[in-house]
């Protein structure tokens, strides 16, 4: 089975940051999961260098165009190329072979009268690369995306008939629910598409940086739009319109984009591909932004977080796991270098290194480094049991691009093996001469740390290529098949010794982000506005638009279980109409036990940054009422379908 992954390319107007690490990791960590299960796997990533602002940008830098976007892109390869990204193909939009491809989808679609020309006269965002019609600008004037101000534009265009596929697009939509993940992401789409669509305007005279238009048009004084052209990377860089060797590989498996992308990846895109008659992609994966210990990262803040700074304090690994593990798909992530000293301290180096470290030590006690698997299932059933359920899970989260519940539930491994050691210890056994019972269990723990290592390879290449070497085997897609699809065990083998995998983190290794400034100074407008938010502050009086700031839903208990060593916390899976449930810690053990909470619907904050409660994230927050008399928790009055909104 072939497999096509891509990121979206990345605007060569400033360097790299950890947004576009992010979307990096994910896209390589997929691509690795499909080759581990044997798929022909084709990963694409790249650069995006033509428009105004690229032109603008090069001009403020006294450069040439092109060796302004040289330099830029270059910064990009080299970092992925450091931190060992798998790609197949670095795509770049001024690539001859691309300007080809874009040229001949550009007859194709005139050709077919998709394509027309006219005058455009409208508002135009040179940030966004946007034109916007007037109902949709901010006080008339400035972008509603970006916020900067547009300027009026009158000029020749050649126009796309996006209007004529809007129908075409909404029945895609309903057939195919998957096609934008997580699925919430799908309702802002469609209302957009319900709203109307207008023809797309196509082409520019008023610079020049960007692809011609073909030859057969027989027009020089226009440049395509930005969006056109790089749209058409994910089917130039296969050869679309030249050989088409790699052609075979289209419809894309996954696209992963910013959510601030989505409306051109899911909108105009498929609307592309449909006039030139090719398929569309399978999905469509949308993530959300990264701030920084709670703000929102801006240059003139001071804490935009570099991916190379932190990889050079971190490593790049860890830095994976911590973006992966931290926040679900689609949600927006908080960067906190405390945040990411405990996950190293607590879950890699404990968890995972810590275990390692002893079945090394107690097999070179007991049994001079070496393991036999023999007894293994005489003795262990129940934790191979445990283990496998886990490991049968997993597929269905990475599907899903659900990476933290992935890794979260792989994580149960090493907790298996964690407390094997305890319960059933070896010291003890090897003291009462019972020693095929203690080396089954230093065994048991081998053959975890293998299957486990394989899992999470995709994740942590290199360092799970150090612990297969420890246990005498290589990670692909054989070892796959035979130790976790076959639930073979391990041959007798003789572990090797390594160094401590993840050295404890005692204190950061970074600078502190500096607290956050107002990016100007306060004008009058802006006083005026402090002094009347102090006085509603004064009567406790909001707006309305900041109570719809509070995302409230319906909520179905699908799951729920006490909080060992915790006299008032549940641990709840609540069902809010997504891809996967919701984790929720609440305070109301007092009142509730776990059995009465199982199928009954409950009111949840949605929108609430996770956080960490008894070293459990917590992914929203139950609505209750408390008196004297006790704590209730808030429920609708009729049953509700899970995720309906509450307003």
């Amino acid at each position: 089975m072939s497999k096509y992954i891509t990121t979206p390319i990345y605007y060569v107007n400033g360097e790299a940051h950890i947004g576009h690490a992010y979307t990096t990791f994910i896209a390589d960590t997929m691509t690795r999961y499909e080759k581990l299960k044997g798929n022909d796997t084709y990963f694409l990533t790249g650069t995006d260098e033509h428009g105004q602002k690229i032109e603008e940008s090069a001009q403020k830098n006294n450069k040439p165009t092109q060796e302004f976007a040289d330099e830029i892109s270059a910064t990009f390869k080299t970092l992925w190329d450091e931190f060992e990204i798998d790609y197949d193909k670095f795509i770049r939009t001024t690539d001859a072979d691309h300007k080809i491809g874009v040229q001949k989808a550009f007859e194709v679609m005139h050709a077919k009268g998709d394509i027309y020309k006219d005058f455009y006269e409208g508002h135009y965002c040179v940030s966004c690369e946007t034109f916007f019609p007037e109902t949709q600008l901010i006080d008339g004037e400035f972008c509603p995306d970006c916020g900067r101000a547009t300027s009026t534009v009158k000029e020749e265009s050649y126009f796309f008939k996006l209007s004529k596929y809007e129908d075409a697009l909404l029945k895609h939509y309903e057939d195919n629910p998957d096609f934008i993940l997580p699925r919430s992401r799908a309702n802002e789409v469609i209302n957009f598409v319900k709203g109307g669509l207008h023809d797309l305007s196509v082409t520019r005279t008023s610079f020049t940086w960007g692809v011609k238009l073909p030859d057969s048009m027989n027009d020089k004084n226009h440049v395509m739009y930005v969006w056109l052209d790089a749209l058409m990377n994910y089917i130039t860089a296969l050869g679309y319109g030249k050989d088409e060797e790699n052609m075979k590989y289209w419809p894309a498996s996954t696209h992963f984009v910013g959510k601030d992308i989505l409306r051109f990846h899911a909108i105009y895109w498929p609307a592309f591909l449909m006039s030139l008659g090719l398929p569309l992609p399978k999905h469509i994966g949308v993530h959300g932004w990264w701030t920084r210990d709670g703000e929102k990262m801006s240059k003139s803040k001071g804490n935009v977080i570099s991916p190379k700074e932190v990889s050079d304090a971190y490593g790049v690994e860890n830095l994976r796991y911590f973006m992966l593990r931290e926040v679900p798909f689609g949600q927006d992530g908080d960067f906190s270098q405390r945040a990411f000293i405990d996950r190293i301290n607590s879950e890699l180096s404990n968890d995972l290194g810590n275990l390692l470290n002893r079945i090394i030590g107690m097999s070179g006690k007991y049994s001079d480094f070496e393991i036999d698997s023999a007894n293994v299932e005489q003795y262990h059933s129940k934790e191979l049991d445990a283990m496998n359920e886990a490991l049968n899970n997993l597929d269905a989260f990475m599907q899903n691009m659900q990476t933290h519940r992935y890794l979260e539930e792989l994580w149960k491994l090493f907790a298996i093996g964690n407390k094997a050691i305890e319960e059933h210890a070896p010291w003890v056994k090897m003291k009462e001469d019972r020693k095929d019972e203690a080396l089954a269990t230093v065994a048991l723990v081998a053959n975890i740390l293998a299957k486990a290592s394989i899992m999470l390879s995709p994740v942590m290449p290199n360092t799970t290529a150090t612990i297969a070497d420890a246990l005498s085997f290589e990670i692909n897609n054989q070892s796959y098949k035979e130790l976790v699809l076959g639930k073979k065990l391990l041959k007798l083998f003789n572990i090797k010794k390594v160094p401590p995998l993840f050295p404890r983190v005692e204190e950061p290794l970074m600078p502190e982000a500096p607290k956050a400034m107002p990016d100007d100074k306060p004008n009058d407008k802006m006083k005026e506005d402090m002094k009347e938010k102090k006085e509603a502050e004064k009567d406790n009086l909001i707006e309305i638009g900041q109570f719809f700031e509070t995302s409230l839903k319906i909520g179905v208990v699908i799951e729920a279980e006490e909080v060992p060593k915790s006299k008032k916390l549940l641990k709840l899976q609540v069902d809010l109409g997504e891809d996967t449930p919701r984790q929720v810690v609440a305070g109301i053990k007092e009142f509730y036990s776990a059995e009465s909470l199982i199928g009954t619907q409950v009111c949840v904050v949605a929108n609430l940054k996770p956080a960490k409660l008894m070293g459990m994230m917590s992914e929203g927050m139950l609505l209750a009422a408390k008196d004297e008399e006790g704590l209730c928790l808030v429920r609708p009055e009729k049953p509700k379908k899970a995720g309906t909104p509450i307003g």
